[in-house]
């Protein structure tokens, strides 16, 4: 297509003399690309040179001579009789005896010859056009009215008054039509094309598309070229597939396409879907992506993506040792190859070898020694696990790796594993001890602490899952839920989490705890839940109410806090107070503007009842203004820092405590507010349990952080 290119950039260049010019050189040529030279004379026939360039147009007949009797061919010849102004008779000759060659058995051929102009060759641009329009014009065929009137079924065809009458999609009653507007205006349907089907008979086309989606994708993107997923839903929601079924027969119909050869998906949402004029494999596909070089993480994603989704083609043998070679050739670049993406193509391998090849993996995990940052490293997900599993089954000292990442890694499904390798093997006093940490410090893996939070309220065999572990448990994650709201946006999600587990089931987890819990504790619980500023009055009054169910004595508790209401004050430095401002300022300007995009894009997919964009587009925009009122609401309270704010008597808030173990070691705290907390430099929240633990000590008193024993040396200013 390089000389389309040329041409199309011409043609937009307004050059007319390069276009004749590029037009001589390739008419000159040996071999003609049927493809590029339809698309070149389309391009040309509805530019503003058409009308001029018809003068050189005959220029390729000697190429299309050279085509012989093809379907391409009759196309190509039909564009340069309809592009031509030159009326030449020596063309005029040509062209008659192609219409005698290719319609000479159909009726009242003499008289179709007069009407498009070959009787007296004066005038007979677009003759193998109108001529082929002429022979369609029967009752009950359809055409297509490029001037917007839509398809059309032909209702009367009279020769004699060179007249029609047809019915539109578009536009009410019937209609009448010269035989020369028909020429300037019709286009020849089939009865097997798309548009006609969709025309005649909508309630076929149906049961046809809902029984063989991909088929009628296919046909659509056939004959009306590539569509984008709006423009496809345009041609078939309502008209085809019922406005209430289209979400779920899309979905179905885009899952089911990707698996198809002959269909190209597009990356981009906007990017059109495009019928391929011959079928790739899905070997010939990866192949194709393998060829353009990509980083060993892509390279990893696709190649796992593939056997994923394409299994099946590990039956042939020649795909099956390609892949296996290109992989082996990957494992060979010592220096450009991490731990992590090692372990993963030797995955790959073993899975190619149908699990004989077991033998490098198991001196890998042997040998290595920082097992617990390869997982962290492993991008593919469920290779996460199956590397546990082969620690499990390899390495003796596998619980070690295993309470290492028991609290550290993110997702659910590997602290499952985790934790049910270590109930196994009867570890759980080591369990507990991680456990009881993590009480200590909630802050630290909060998505931990979440997780083991719903876990001990539904199964009584986990260690602490006891009445006493789940007390333990709803209190640091009402503590953690405080810090949470003032710990910044970067949190919203987890916090969401946390308010549906306090919620859900009318508060069934709140009950179940109140239920089991003293008049104290309850509380207790009740004082956490009101310094949780996620949680709105109404949850707050919930609380209230379920706590004087269990225990009566408990109704002055609402009172109190009622009439009480202690002033909120948020602590910050101006640096953490800008980046919260500007953390505003983006949500403000940039995201809630994206997000209005999103959901006009996600508009246009589908039925917005059971559109999955439209929802999460929505839900979106829910998250930002949320997340705007919470961030603009804390700002209202925020307070900076100032030197007569820090007491150098006692820890209170920007102080710097530095202090030393019964070891020796030393160590230092500093207390600020939310927006500036960093666990990594001990910048502690001034919120904190450990925070408020520390408040009002001096130099000389001691305090245990987990099992180790302080004491306080020194109190500075962090403003000093």
């Amino acid at each position: 297509m390089q000389y389309f290119k040329q041409f199309h950039q011409h043609l937009q260049n307004r050059s007319y003399s390069s276009l004749l010019s590029l037009w001589e050189e390739y008419c000159c040529g040996d071999e003609i690309d049927e493809d590029e030279t339809i698309k070149i004379l389309e391009d040309i026939r509805s530019s503003e040179f058409g009308e001029s360039f018809g003068r050189y147009v005959d220029k390729a007949l000697p190429l299309w001579e050279s085509l012989g009797d093809t379907p391409k061919a009759h196309i190509i010849f039909k564009l340069i009789i309809d592009i031509q102004t030159s009326n030449d008779k020596a063309l005029g000759d040509v062209v008659l005896s192609y219409i005698k060659k290719k319609f000479s058995d159909t009726k009242d051929f003499e008289l179709k010859l007069k009407l498009v102009g070959l009787r007296d060759l004066k005038n007979f641009q677009g003759a193998v056009s109108n001529f082929a329009l002429l022979c369609h014009m029967k009752k009950g065929n359809f055409v297509f009215h490029s001037g917007g009137w839509g398809v059309g079924e032909i209702m009367d065809v009279s020769f004699i008054r060179e007249q029609l009458s047809l019915e539109f999609d578009y536009v009410a009653g019937k209609k009448d039509l010269s035989f020369v507007n028909a020429f300037n205006n019709l286009i020849p349907l089939p009865d097997d094309h798309f548009l006609s089907r969709r025309f005649g008979n909508p309630d076929e086309l149906e049961t046809f598309a809902k029984e063989h989606p991909v088929e009628a994708l296919k046909l659509l993107l056939k004959d009306l070229g590539p569509k984008s997923a709006s423009e496809i839903k345009d041609e078939l929601c309502d008209l085809v597939i019922p406005v209430s079924d289209w979400t779920k027969w899309w979905q179905a119909t885009r899952s089911k396409a990707k698996k198809d050869t002959s269909i190209e998906i597009p990356k981009n949402i906007k990017d059109p879907f495009v019928l391929r004029a011959a079928e790739v494999s899905h070997e010939e596909r990866l192949q194709s992506a393998l060829d353009k070089q990509p980083s060993m993480d892509a390279l990893i994603q696709l190649v796992y993506s593939f056997l994923r989704d394409f299994p099946s083609t590990l039956k042939n043998e020649e795909f099956k040792n390609s892949l296996q070679q290109k992989l082996t050739e990957a494992l060979s670049f010592q220096e450009n190859i991490t731990l992590a993406q090692r372990l993963q193509i030797l995955f790959f391998l073993e899975d190619l070898s149908l699990g004989h090849d077991k033998k490098q993996i198991k001196e890998f995990i042997s040998s290595q020694e920082n097992l617990s940052d390869i997982i962290k490293a492993i991008e593919v997900i469920s290779f996460k696990k199956r590397a546990l599993q082969e620690i499990r089954e390899f390495r003796d000292d596998w619980s070690q790796f295993f309470f290492d990442l028991f609290l550290k890694i993110d997702l659910n499904t590997l602290r499952d594993y985790i934790l049910q390798e270590l109930v196994k093997a009867k570890q759980e006093s080591k369990v507990t001890e991680q456990l009881h940490n993590l009480l200590r410090h909630p802050e630290q893996y909060p998505g931990a602490l979440i997780w083991y939070s719903k876990k001990v309220m539904q199964k009584s065999s986990l260690p602490m899952a006891d009445d006493s572990g789940r007390k333990a448990f709803f209190e640091a994650f009402l503590i953690l839920l405080a810090h949470l709201d003032r710990s910044g946006p970067e949190n919203k999600d987890l916090v969401k989490k946390m308010v549906q587990f306090i919620t859900n089931g009318r508060y069934a987890n709140v009950r179940k705890i109140f239920q089991i819990s003293s008049e104290e504790e309850v509380q207790e619980f009740v004082l956490l839940a009101t310094k949780c500023i996620s949680l709105t009055s109404h949850d707050v009054k919930i609380f209230h109410s379920l706590a004087e169910v269990v225990h009566p004595s408990l109704s002055n508790l609402r009172k109190t806090t009622e009439e009480e209401p202690v002033e909120e004050i948020i602590w910050t430095t101006e640096e953490g107070l800008k980046k919260v401002k500007s953390r505003i300022e983006e949500i403000a300007t940039v995201e809630t503007v994206e997000n209005a995009k999103e959901i006009e894009a996600a508009r246009a997919l589908g039925d917005l009842r059971e559109n999955s964009e439209f929802k999460f587009a929505l839900e979106r925009r829910d998250r930002l203004q949320n997340e705007l009122k919470l961030l603009s609401d804390q700002v209202s309270k925020a307070r900076i820092i100032v030197k007569d704010d820090i007491s150098l008597e006692s820890v209170g808030i920007g102080s710097i405590i530095e202090c030393v173990t019964d070891k020796g070691d030393k160590t230092a705290y500093t207390l600020l507010g939310p927006w500036d907390a960093n666990t990594d430099q001990n910048i502690l929240s001034f919120q904190s349990k450990l925070a408020q633990e520390l408040k009002g000590l001096k130099v000389g008193d001691q305090f245990k952080i987990q099992s180790t024993q302080y004491t306080i040396k020194k109190l500075e200013s962090y403003l000093s």
